[in-house]
């Protein structure tokens, strides 16, 4: 529990907050809608600093593509003000509805759409930050490239570790001329994996590619949220072509074909924006119908080579019947990054241990096939066990060094992203003095 919430609805509130906590030396969470999924905005025993009051649009630059808004703005409300403008913001986390652009930054987020717009650090060109000692420091450049060193890369994806964003300067991108959505599924989940990097090797880069194993579908086609998948596959992918009302028709077939080859029953074609938002309702709910497996759930987050999909998966179904859990993958494919899910009850701890074991093990497999802990869900606390497994002793010295730069104090959402014992250790070094 946080010692004290406090919810500004300014700037200049925000400003005056972080500077009386400095002045004090008491460490707190900045935190946006709280979406996140490695706890990186959970506050124990610290002042919580809420941000979502903070949301207006500043200001919407058409003829440039740019968009200034504050943290607390819902990725959702921005891109339903600029819709009419035939413009779009390109990062869509699945809690796109609730999640906001300063929770974007902090955590880098992505979304299916990444694959081929990127994320939030692609579309990131200016930030008005508030560091933890009170100083407002402008970060990047809205309409060039920056000189120097840059720190607005090093801010974006810090987890509220380097300070706020008091308003965020954003690209936006036009919407494309057409746009096709595709349902491939399989009875293997190894053919649906192999497929995946034939389309990408093929030159065609979708705008999304979603894996969706047979346990998934299930969950979600026994809720609110059917959206048609077939019951009885063992794997289905999500495929979203956009771009050239020109060239797409060719990508379609083109995509078909490899899918149909690479061992798919049936490739179906959204025939409209209704059937096309219901396939989408499907996976961008899915961690939602899960919840009624059991009373708790575990939203995992990893990255490996899209060429290490069949594996991997392979060896995950081996952990989880060899730990006697059911695990339920739901991920962005394309670029790999694996969204393995546990359901179970957090109050049986024999039940709790063997996941928490099993979890372990399947970053354990990540990063053996060449991957990461964590594809855009960030480190917070979540990952913290897992950071061996990555990061050297030097690594993780190098980075309490960075954070020093912008937190001396690291009052700002302490014990997140670095172990704090790291940080510790370090600072009882030569080198650090």
């Amino acid at each position: 529990m946080p010692r004290l919430a406090v919810f500004p609805g300014t700037r200049e509130q925000t400003i005056a907050v972080v500077r009386a906590l400095a002045k004090d030396g008491i460490p707190y969470v900045p935190r946006g809608a709280g979406t996140g999924l490695s706890g990186g905005a959970l506050a124990d025993d610290v002042v919580l600093l809420g941000l979502h009051r903070l949301k207006r649009v500043i200001s919407i630059d058409a003829a440039n593509r740019r968009a200034t808004v504050e943290p607390g703005v819902v990725n959702l409300a921005l891109n339903r003000l600029v819709a009419p403008l035939g413009l779009l913001y390109a990062p869509d986390p699945s809690s796109e509805a609730a999640c906001t652009i300063g929770g974007n930054v902090a955590e880098n987020a992505g979304g299916p759409h990444c694959l081929k717009y990127g994320v939030t650090l692609n579309h990131v060109v200016a930030i008005t930050a508030l560091l933890p000692d009170g100083e407002v420091v402008a970060l990047g450049n809205a309409f060039g490239e920056s000189q120097g060193y840059d720190l607005l890369g090093a801010f974006i994806g810090s987890e509220g570790c380097f300070g706020i964003a008091l308003d965020v300067t954003v690209k936006l991108t036009q919407k494309p001329q057409a746009v096709r959505t595709m349902l491939a599924d399989f009875t293997s989940v190894s053919d649906a994996a192999h497929v995946t990097s034939e389309i990408i090797s093929s030159g065609i880069v979708p705008a999304a590619l979603e894996f969706m194993d047979g346990a998934t579908i299930r969950v979600v086609e026994s809720s609110v949220y059917a959206a048609g998948y077939p019951a009885d596959a063992a794997a289905v992918l999500l495929i979203e072509l956009d771009g050239l009302a020109s060239g797409i028709d060719a990508d379609q077939e083109a995509v078909r074909s490899i899918c149909i080859a690479g061992g798919a029953r049936e490739v179906r074609v959204a025939r409209n924006d209704a059937e096309r938002l219901r396939l989408w309702q499907g996976r961008k709910k899915a961690f939602g119908a899960m919840g009624r497996l059991a009373p708790h759930l575990v939203v995992q987050d990893a990255v490996i080579p899209r060429t290490r999909l069949a594996p991997v998966l392979a060896r995950i179904s081996e952990i989880a019947a060899a730990r006697g859990i059911q695990v339920c993958n739901v991920f962005h494919a394309g670029d790999g990054n694996l969204h393995p899910n546990v359901t179970y009850n957090a109050d049986d701890p024999d039940e709790a241990e063997r996941v928490h074991l099993a979890m372990r093990e399947i970053m354990q497999a990540c990063v053996d096939a060449g991957g990461s802990i964590t594809g855009e869900h960030g480190v917070g606390l979540d990952k913290l066990g897992y950071i061996d497994l990555i990061f050297s002793p030097d690594s993780l010295a190098a980075m309490c060094r960075l954070r020093e730069v912008f937190d001396p104090g690291r009052r700002s959402n302490p014990g997140k992203v670095i172990p704090i014992h790291s940080c510790q250790e370090w600072k009882a070094t030569p080198a650090s003095r």
